[in-house]
């Protein structure tokens, strides 16, 4: 009997055309905008990309793990008109005009390349990526000198230490609010799962640990600006050399 051959194996471009008979057997799929599920086709590929690569140790990333509705935090439209944004409301496709409330105003000259939506414990974000191509491109030709370099040694107690004797305390946010959180943990431990007070205890702690967040996240940007004004090439300790004292850029 002669053999069958091998199906090739489905990738990104397969699935994208595929598009059309899923949206004929499942119609509510005709409600989202279609360049957002290529989108969700291109994360898939990017998962499993990351897990067939290998480091260079020789390991590799863990397996991809199915994604239900409930743990899809966030989407994205690859392209979007330059006037989505009118006032205090964008216009996303599918969707209509949405209110936002904007953290800063969008600079001259700039273009949108994509708006991503994301939701988390306190509400909905919008998230635009910009481009302006008068904006030079990073240089990595800079050499390095005693005076255009500043190295720093991550720590326990502190959290880092630089070369000129200068010490970054741990500001230990998270620690902070375990008071704060151990409270509305048990709240929540009296909650019957499921529940609208339950739901109600569930999105107070999520809340808590996002103000932890991005108390932290604000932080970091804020130490990280301020090394970079101070040196052009930052060099930190390499912990898999630390005993040879060696200095990874």
């Amino acid at each position: 009997m002669p053999i069958p051959q091998l199906r090739d194996n489905p990738d990104y471009y397969s699935q994208k055309k595929d598009l059309v008979n899923t949206k004929d057997k499942f119609p509510e799929y005709k409600l989202i905008h279609s360049q957002v599920l290529q989108d969700c086709i291109k994360r898939v590929k990017l998962a499993f990309d990351r897990w067939f690569k290998v480091d260079k140790n020789g390991q590799r990333l863990g397996k991809p793990r199915f994604k239900g509705k409930g743990r899809y935090r966030s989407f994205t439209y690859p392209q979007i008109k330059q006037d989505c944004i009118e006032g205090n409301r964008i216009n996303l496709p599918k969707i209509g005009k949405v209110k936002l409330i904007k953290h800063r105003l969008l600079p001259n000259g700039f273009q949108i390349k994509t708006v991503t939506i994301s939701r988390k414990a306190d509400g909905y974000y919008v998230t635009l990526s910009l481009e302006d191509k008068s904006v030079p491109k990073l240089n990595s030709d800079v050499k390095p000198t005693s005076e255009n370099t500043l190295g720093i040694d991550m720590g326990l107690k502190d959290l880092l230490v630089t070369s000129e004797g200068e010490s970054v305390p741990s500001p230990q946010y998270y620690r902070k609010s375990l008071h704060r959180l151990k409270t509305l943990q048990k709240r929540l431990s009296r909650k019957k799962k499921g529940s609208k007070r339950w739901l109600k205890a569930f999105k107070a702690v999520a809340k808590q640990h996002k103000k932890a967040a991005d108390k932290r996240k604000y932080f970091h940007f804020k130490t990280a600006n301020e090394l970079l004004s101070k040196a052009d090439i930052i060099a930190h300790v390499d912990a898999e050399r630390r005993a040879g004292g060696k200095l990874k850029y």
